[in-house]
Order: structure tokens, then C-alpha cells, then sequence
């Protein structure tokens, strides 16, 4: 048959005139020969992995693999038709295969990463897991077409990255309000200082305007007087021309000057005056306007050191939530220390006591099969001797050396004493075998008793009884 295999598909042949497997898109498929088709599509694996950082943080890894055969290399191929097309890509096997190497990289890889490095750096972590996972998944023939690493979890009961949220998110809030205070602080000064600025130029446009208009005004009656000046000089010479004539209206000439000149002196002093009262004026207004100021900056300090000891006391506060919260968590962590350390020094005495109740137990096993090795050979001993007793205990008091300690024991004892040793002969000088007869061995005897005597009396003291004999002389 003429086999043809789909897009996704690749034929895997074996049987006669193959020698392992091969692999084509279409063959002739010839009588001892079997072909299958090997599904080579890429499939999706989702896993949620279970790790622990450096800090034996633990925490939830979501992760979707796209992984299947890599069709550009035969030698991959071949190793994923021999080992894996056999099964379905969806089958638990395969599920497992790929979920134990990818958990299995992924723990071992964050076990040597900080919780920090490992969430700051997540591209870093994936291309690691990437490289890693995809090294062991070559020796199946399968090749990552994508990984895409979500991002981190807390374990249920371990909230470490939710505690990391409300820290930042705290710190930006605490930052954004510093910032809106130092904003208003900015505006509430600035506001003052641009209001300042205008009342202190309006017054002084003020008092410069014043101040020309009372120099016009005082030129102007400069002028006037200057005029008028001349105009009564003209006149008082006319009038002086005329005075011998008309002495009358003379007198009446001089009071009208008189009268001219105190208008004058009012006139200036009016003018003095007058300039005085602007002066006054300015100067109130130019106090007013330095109140204002010092009004303004000692208020805006006053708001902003409100706000900074406002600031400086929710820090404080803050800070002493996260202290109880770290002593209460070192607290709890301390206490799991010490059930730990409790059960495994309750299972390390258990296992001594299971370790000495063994020893004991073999101990007994020992002396036992002694005693019935000892049974054993001494009932050999006693056949072997016919059931004579006495013999086997002269054989074993030998074997075990009693009699030798017997003799050592006496002869220490013996030495103790320090006894003085006397030996001597039969009566006869010679013995047993003498030729004095039958009483050869009484006359022995009698004769031996003057020597034991003497050797008694000198190492105990005793004297034989008087009718048994006395001691011979020293003579």
C-alpha cells in the first residue's frame, strides 16, 4: 500500500529491510513492513508549580508550555517516535512527564534565587527555566515552542507579595500626599508672594504718582507766586512813585502785601503738610504689606510643619504595625521551630530506645546460641568420654586451666608463709628395699618422727604430747 501522512503527521515505518525506524511523509508500505502515523502537533500544558526561594518563601508559579517534537531535527524525531508517539498526548504519562521535569528545574532553579531577585528579574527566571526544562525534555525528542511564565502567586496562608502590594502601594500614597502638600505649599506661597508684590507696586505707583503731582502742584505755585512777585514789585515801585502822593493808599498797599504774604506762608505750609500726610500713608501701607508677608510665611510654615509631624506620625505608626506584625510572625516561627525540634528529638529517643531494645534483644540471641553451642559441645565431650563424668570435669578443670591456678594460688599462699622445708632419709640412709627385714619400713617410721617433730616445733611452735616422745637435744 501507498501511505500518505497528514500536515501534522509523519509516517514511522518499520519491519523488513529496516534496521531501526524511518521516518517519511509518504512510502510504499511493502508485506512485512508496518507503518504508523505519529501525530507531531504541538500541545499546551498548564501547570500551577509549587516552589520556595532561598528565604523558604514558598510560592505559586502559574506557567503554559506549548511543547511537541522538533520537526527539523531527525535524530529528535526519532527518539520522540520511539518513546513517546506510542502514548497520547493527552494522556496522564506524558502530562506527568512534562510536569515533574518542569516542576523539578523550576524548584531546584528558585531554591538558589532570592524572592527578590526572582520577582524583580522574571525574564531572567524564565529564560533560566526555558533553558533548563528544554535540556531534559531533549533526551524525549521534544521541543518548547513557547513558555509563557505568569506572574507570581502567594501560597494560601503565605501572603508575601500582597504584603509586598500594601508596602508600595503605602509608600506612593504617603509619597503623593508629601507631594500635594509641598504642591499646595508651593501655591499658597507663591499666591501670597505675587499678592505682595502687587499691593507693594500698586503703593508705590501710588506714591510716586503723588509725589509728581505735589512737585507740579508746588512748581506750579512757584510760578504763580513768581508772578504775582513782580507783578506787586511793578506795583510797589508805581505805588512808591505815587506814595508821596497818596500816603494813604500806601498804608492800604503794605497791608495788602502783608496780607499776600501770610497766603503765601500758609499756601507752603499747606503743601508741607499735605506731602507729610502722603508720607504717613505710604509708610503705613509699606508696614501693612511687610505683615502681610510675615503673616503669609509663618502661616505657610506653620502648614507645612503640621503636615510633615502629620506625615512623621503615620510613618511611626506604619512602622510599628509592620515591628508587631514581623515579632508576631517570628514569634509563630519560632514556636514551629520548636514543635519541630520536639517531635524530631521525640522520634530520636524513640529511635534510641527501638536502637537499645534491638541491642538487647540480639544481646539475648548471642547468649542464648552460646549456651546452646556450650550444651552442645559438652555433650559431645560426654559421649565421647561414655558417659564418665568425673573424667569430663577432669577434662575441662585441665582444659580450663583450674589446676595450674590451683597450684599458682598455693604456692603464692606458701609464700607467703616463708616456711622453712627440711627433708630427710629413712633410718637407714637408704630407703625402702634396706636389708633389715620386715621392720625395715616401722624403723623408717619411728625414725622420721624426731625429724617431723623438730620441723612442727620450729615453724608452729608446738611440742609433741609427753607421751608420744620429747624432742632430742640440742646435743
Amino acid at each position: 500500500m501507498y501511505w500518505v501522512a497528514g500536515p501534522s503527521e509523519i509516517l514511522a515505518i518499520t519491519g523488513w529491510g529496516i534496521s531501526d525506524i524511518r521516518l517519511a511523509k509518504k512510502k510504499w508500505i511493502w508485506p512485512g513492513q508496518r507503518s504508523v502515523r505519529v501525530d507531531i502537533s504541538p500541545v499546551n500544558y498548564t501547570f500551577q508549580v509549587q516552589a520556595m526561594s532561598a528565604e523558604k518563601l514558598p510560592f505559586v508559579l502559574p506557567a503554559v508550555f506549548t511543547i511537541g517534537p522538533r520537526v527539523d531535527d531527525d535524530e529528535s524525531m526519532l527518539k520522540f517516535a520511539k518513546l513517546i508517539s506510542p502514548h497520547d498526548k493527552n494522556s496522564n504519562h506524558l502530562h506527568e512527564l512534562v510536569q515533574g521535569v518542569i516542576e523539578g528545574e523550576t524548584r531546584v532553579l528558585a531554591a538558589s534565587m532570592t524572592m527578590e531577585a526572582i520577582f524583580k528579574g522574571t525574564k531572567e527566571f524564565k529564560h533560566e527555566i526555558f533553558d533548563k526544562v528544554q535540556l531534559e525534555l531533549n533526551q524525549f525528542g521534544l521541543h518548547i515552542y513557547n513558555a509563557n511564565v505568569k506572574q507570581l502567586v502567594d501560597v494560601p496562608g503565605h501572603e508575601y507579595f500582597s504584603y509586598l502590594g500594601q508596602k508600595t502601594q503605602m509608600e506612593a500614597a504617603n509619597q503623593a500626599r508629601i507631594d500635594v502638600s509641598e504642591a499646595k505649599m508651593k501655591g499658597t506661597i507663591g499666591e501670597k508672594e505675587r499678592l505682595g508684590l502687587t499691593t507693594q507696586n500698586a503703593a508705590k505707583i501710588d506714591a510716586e504718582t503723588k509725589i509728581i503731582a505735589t512737585k507740579r502742584e508746588g512748581e506750579g505755585k512757584k510760578e504763580q507766586v513768581r508772578v504775582m512777585t513782580e507783578v506787586q514789585i511793578f506795583e510797589n515801585q508805581k505805588a512808591a512813585e505815587v506814595a508821596e502822593a497818596n500816603a494813604e493808599l500806601t498804608k492800604k498797599k503794605a497791608g495788602w502785601a502783608q496780607l499776600s504774604q501770610l497766603a503765601e506762608v500758609e499756601s507752603a505750609k499747606a503743601v508741607a503738610l499735605r506731602e507729610a500726610e502722603l508720607q504717613r500713608a505710604v509708610e503705613q501701607k509699606n508696614a501693612l504689606t511687610r505683615t502681610e508677608k510675615l503673616k503669609a510665611e509663618h502661616l505657610s510654615k506653620a502648614s507645612v510643619e503640621y503636615e510633615i509631624k502629620v506625615q512623621e506620625a503615620n510613618w511611626e505608626l506604619y512602622k510599628k504595625q509592620k515591628e508587631a506584625e514581623a515579632v508576631l510572625f517570628q514569634k509563630q516561627k519560632e514556636a514551629e521551630a520548636k514543635k519541630a525540634i520536639a517531635d524530631a528529638t521525640f522520634y530520636a529517643q524513640q529511635q534510641a530506645a527501638d536502637g537499645a531494645l534491638y541491642a538487647k534483644q540480639k544481646e539475648a540471641d548471642g547468649i542464648a546460641a552460646l549456651a546452646q553451642a556450650q550444651g552442645f559441645y559438652l555433650k559431645c565431650l560426654l559421649n565421647e568420654v561414655n558417659g564418665n563424668y568425673a573424667a569430663l570435669r577432669d577434662y575441662m578443670m585441665i582444659n580450663g586451666g583450674v589446676f595450674q591456678e590451683i597450684a599458682k594460688i598455693n604456692a603464692e599462699a606458701v609464700r607467703g608463709l616463708q616456711p622453712k622445708i627440711s627433708v630427710w632419709s629413712g633410718a637407714n640412709g637408704g630407703g625402702e628395699g634396706g636389708d633389715a627385714g620386715k621392720m625395715n619400713g616401722v624403723a623408717g617410721v619411728y625414725g622420721m618422727l624426731p625429724p617431723l617433730f623438730q620441723t612442727v616445733h620450729e615453724q608452729t611452735g608446738m611440742l609433741p604430747p609427753a607421751w608420744l616422745g620429747t624432742l632430742p637435744s640440742s646435743s
